[in-house]
C-alpha cells in the first residue's frame, strides 16, 4: 500500500461560497485537514483558518485531507446542533466526482459493503462483512476518458473513507489516492474526488438550500 505524504497544505485564501449568520460554506482545497491532526506539524486545518477570520465558527462535519469541495461551518451553537442532527439523520444530500481508474463496465449501481478500520494498516479501511459498519453508496457514471472513469457518487452512509474503499471494491481506485492506489493509478497530482454539492436545511429558516462548487479536474 502506498505511504502518507507528509503534511504541506495549501496556502490558497479561503473560498467562501455563501456566508450568514448561521452558517458559513467553503470549498476546501485538497491537501488540507479539515481539523488539526496529531502533533504541532499538523495543526493547520481550515477550522484555524475559518476560525480565524470567523472567531464563532463551529465545526459540523469534515472532508478526508486530501478530498476536496463543499464544507459547511456553523456560526452559532444552536446551527451546530441542528446542522449536526441533519448529518446524523441523513436528512444531508451530498454529491461527489471522482475520476477512477480503468473503465466502469456498468452505468449506473449502489455498493452496499459494510466498512471498518484495518488495524494493523490503520488509517486505512476495508470491507468485512462479519464486523464492519452498514456502507451504502450510490454511483453513476458520467464519462470515460482513455483508460479512466469519471462517476457520481452519493454516499447514503457517513463512513470514513467510503467512498475510496467502495469504489477500490469494484476494483476501480481512485487516481491519485495516497492511501490505496498503486502504479500508475497514484500518479496524479492528487487525490480525484472532490464533494461537488451539499443540500441541507437552513438551521434558522428550515429551508432547503444548496450549494455548489465545480470539480477542479
Amino acid at each position: 500500500m502506498s505511504q502518507i505524504t507528509p503534511y504541506d497544505p495549501p496556502q490558497d485564501p479561503l473560498e467562501i461560497l455563501h456566508e450568514d449568520s448561521d452558517i458559513i460554506v467553503l470549498n476546501k482545497p485538497s491537501g488540507l485537514l479539515s481539523v488539526p491532526g496529531r502533533g504541532d506539524h499538523m495543526a493547520d486545518c481550515l477550522l484555524s483558518r475559518v476560525q480565524a477570520a470567523f472567531p464563532d465558527a463551529l465545526l459540523v462535519h469534515r472532508l478526508d485531507r486530501d478530498t476536496s469541495g463543499i464544507i459547511v461551518f456553523a456560526m452559532t451553537p444552536h446551527a451546530q446542533r441542528n446542522l449536526s442532527m441533519q448529518f446524523e439523520k441523513r436528512t444531508t444530500k451530498k454529491t461527489y466526482v471522482a475520476r477512477v481508474n480503468g473503465t466502469v463496465a456498468e452505468k449506473t449501481g449502489t455498493v452496499d459493503f459494510p466498512l471498518i478500520v484495518d488495524w494493523p494498516n490503520r488509517p486505512l479501511q476495508k470491507v468485512c462483512h462479519e464486523t464492519g459498519k452498514a456502507a451504502v453508496t450510490d454511483w453513476r457514471v458520467l464519462r470515460y476518458d482513455d483508460g479512466e472513469t469519471r462517476v457520481r457518487l452519493t454516499p447514503k452512509t457517513g463512513r470514513s473513507h467510503q467512498l475510496r474503499v467502495h469504489m477500490l471494491a469494484l476494483g476501480h481506485v481512485m487516481l491519485g489516492d495516497p492511501l490505496y492506489a498503486t502504479g500508475e493509478a497514484l500518479n496524479h497530482p492528487r487525490l480525484m474526488l472532490h464533494s461537488e454539492e451539499l443540500r441541507i436545511k437552513h438551521p434558522e429558516s428550515g429551508k432547503g438550500i444548496s450549494f455548489r462548487a465545480k470539480a477542479p479536474f
